[in-house]
């Protein structure tokens, strides 16, 4: 479902500063699975790569068996269809209503209105949010709203969904709410990948955790858990990341990449 071989991505070539380097993994349909790390790891690049914001400047990036780097840019609105984007701080249309909401990723692929009418209530009816349709964002709680979220992001019915920190504006009991309907939608079939800082609800939901740091994959774990990292200075003078018992390279030049990626966003 979604294939990374060898990918790496710099950001500033003469620098050779990599946000990636040499990533290779793959995530079956069908699964759910958590991506760590600290901030400046790699997560936001994995996710535009998969999105195809972005081409990656080694390896190769398949996404349903489609190979991103080599597919023409006029494919791949066709490709997005098939990924929802769960976003963090929910990006809805305050004015208009929940119901208007959902259909708007409905409207913009030029769906019918009868389309529309079948699939926005099932949509909110798997959230939990068939009662509040005729509602405006501002009159739903935070919880609500990123349920309103995931909705839109599913009524296309995407094969794919990816999340991105979708519980970090969240309390404890909203943030359950929201990793219930993301348990749902997978259980279902879709295939769920989370990028998340959110180390209870990532040792209490246990499914597979890809963990990054400076740009590589250091931890790949089905049933796993958000194990704390650790820097520590040697007596040389080198950096070293602790993940649980194991000791990691520290790289500041893809931690930089990394940074400065997020700020130019």
């Amino acid at each position: 479902m979604i294939k990374f071989e060898n990918v790496s991505m710099v950001y500033e070539p003469k620098q050779q500063n990599a946000a990636l380097k040499d990533v290779s993994i793959e995530i079956d349909r069908g699964e759910f699975a958590f991506l760590v790390g600290e901030s400046g790891s790699g997560k936001s690049t994995f996710l535009s790569l998969v999105l195809r914001e972005k081409r990656s400047t080694g390896g190769s990036v398949y996404v349903a068996g489609q190979n991103l780097n080599r597919i023409p840019s006029r494919r791949v609105p066709k490709l997005r269809r098939d990924i929802g984007f769960v976003f963090q701080d929910f990006r809805l249309l305050r004015e208009r209503t929940v119901f208007d909401n959902v259909a708007f990723a409905m409207e913009v692929i030029g769906a019918s209105r009868a389309q529309i009418r079948e699939r926005v209530p099932d949509a909110l009816k798997m959230v939990g949010l068939e009662d509040k349709a005729r509602r405006k964002p501002t009159e739903l709680s935070g919880g609500e709203q990123q349920r309103v979220g995931i909705a839109r992001a599913i009524v296309n019915r995407p094969s794919i969904l990816l999340a991105d920190e979708p519980t970090g504006n969240l309390d404890r009991k909203n943030s359950i709410e929201v990793m219930n309907v993301l348990n749902r939608i997978n259980q279902n079939g879709t295939t769920v990948l989370m990028a998340t800082h959110a180390h209870e609800l990532v040792s209490e939901y246990r499914h597979r955790v890809i963990e990054l740091s400076r740009g590589q994959v250091i931890r790949d774990e089905i049933d796993g858990q958000y194990a704390p990292m650790t820097t520590v200075v040697n007596q040389d003078g080198s950096r070293e990341l602790l993940v649980g018992d194991s000791a990691v390279e520290y790289d500041e030049e893809s931690q930089v990449a990394e940074e400065k990626k997020d700020e130019d966003q």
